[in-house]
């Protein structure tokens, strides 16, 4: 990572930022840049998790630009209900704060349906999530789909599958 944090990577096997939110007080994630990238055959691209626990952890100012998929599960994903093997975490909200973060100029293809996935806290939305010229389809041919739940953001350019922001 560069010191302004800025991250350059050409060909990467996983990016994750996470696990947020494991502890109750955690400092949080901010102006990361993402660019020229390109994820083949991965569980998951360009990701954000956090536990589903109560934190004060915030993940914002996060750019992911220029980045292509080749036949990945989850191209573009937040996930804030992450509790792996339901322990310590079942039923509970992440507190931590997902805001700002853009997908832009991001294109390939899913291995699975749902391409673009926000799956955000009833407690701590996501908000200001921006998809730009994203176009990911489902095995190369067939149209993909979104899923956004408790997220809010915007969409502009060509974007496909269609926003559910």
């Amino acid at each position: 990572m560069t010191p302004n944090g800025a991250l350059a990577i050409f060909a990467i096997k996983l990016l994750s930022i996470g696990s947020l939110g494991k502890e109750l007080k955690e400092a949080g994630v901010q102006n990361v840049t993402v660019k020229t990238a390109t994820f083949r055959g991965t569980q998951n691209g360009l990701r954000i998790k956090s536990w589903g626990r109560p934190s004060s952890g915030f993940a914002r100012n996060i750019l992911f630009q220029h980045v292509v998929m080749i036949n990945v599960q989850n191209p573009i994903i937040i996930d804030q209900n992450y509790c792996p093997n339901n322990k310590n975490c079942p039923g509970q909200d992440s507190g931590v704060k997902v805001s700002d973060a853009t997908y832009q100029d991001i294109h390939g293809t899913s291995a699975t349906e749902v391409a673009v996935k926000f799956d955000c806290s009833s407690k701590s939305p996501c908000n200001n999530i921006s998809l730009q010229d994203v176009k990911l389809t489902y095995k190369n041919v067939l149209p993909a789909q979104a899923s956004c739940n408790h997220a809010a953001g915007s969409a502009s350019g060509l974007v496909q599958p269609s926003s559910c922001l």
